[in-house]
C-alpha cells in the first residue's frame, strides 16, 4: 500500500498530484476520462466513486485527480488519500521490454520512421519530464507526413496552457530538431 509522500498543486487549479512513496506501476501510464472508462480499474473507480472527479490519471508514483468546478479541495483531499492509500504498490519491472515501453511510446518503438524515435527521444528528455512535474503526461498518437497527433493526459489534459503556451513550445522545439513542417495536433 502506497504512503503519500506529498500533495501538489499543479497549473490546473481543478487538479493535484498525490505523490507517492511507492510506484502503482511500473512505467504504464493509465488515463481515465470518467467513472465508466475505470471500471476495470480498481484505483480509477474507487476515487471516482468518491464523486466531484472529473479525470483520473496515474503513472509510477504519481497519480493526479481533477475535480469538477464546484468542488472544495479541502473537502475532497481527504477522501481522495484514502483509496490513493489503499493501492497496491506495483510489482518492479522486469526486463528492458517495460522500459522501452514507457509512456505511450510503444508507436515510436516499432514505428520504421526515423523522425518518430527522435521526437520520442526528444519528448523523454526536454517535456515529459516537465510535465510529470505538473501532474500530467503527452503520449504520441500518431505521425504522418508532417503531421504528430498527440493527447495530453492527466492535469495537463484539461490545463489551459496546454493548448496554447505549451503546445506552441514542444511544436517550435520539434520543428527545430526534428522536421521543419511538423504541425503538432493535440487530441
Amino acid at each position: 500500500m502506497p504512503k503519500i509522500s506529498d500533495i501538489q498543486e499543479t497549473p490546473n487549479p481543478n487538479a493535484v498530484k498525490f505523490i507517492l512513496r511507492e510506484p502503482v506501476t511500473s512505467g504504464v501510464a493509465r488515463q481515465f476520462a470518467s467513472a465508466d472508462q475505470s471500471q476495470g480499474d480498481s484505483l480509477a473507480k474507487s476515487l471516482f466513486d468518491i464523486g466531484n472527479v472529473v479525470s483520473v490519471f496515474y503513472m509510477d508514483n504519481m497519480v493526479t485527480v481533477e475535480k469538477e468546478d464546484v468542488a472544495d479541495w479541502d473537502e475532497l483531499l481527504p477522501a481522495l488519500a484514502v483509496p490513493i492509500r489503499a493501492a497496491e504498490s506495483a510489482a518492479p519491472a522486469s526486463g528492458n521490454g517495460a522500459a522501452a515501453a514507457v509512456g505511450g511510446a510503444i508507436a515510436a518503438v516499432t514505428s520504421d520512421d526515423p523522425r518518430l524515435l527522435k521526437i520520442n527521444e526528444i519528448l523523454d528528455e526536454k517535456v515529459r519530464p516537465y510535465l510529470a512535474g505538473d501532474g500530467g503526461y503527452l503520449e504520441i498518437i500518431d505521425l504522418k507526413d508532417h503531421t504528430l497527433t498527440i493527447r495530453y493526459q492527466g492535469a495537463c489534459g484539461s490545463c489551459p496552457s496546454s493548448l496554447t503556451g505549451t503546445l506552441m513550445s514542444i511544436e517550435s522545439m520539434l520543428k527545430t530538431e526534428v522536421d521543419p513542417e511538423l504541425e503538432v495536433v493535440p487530441v
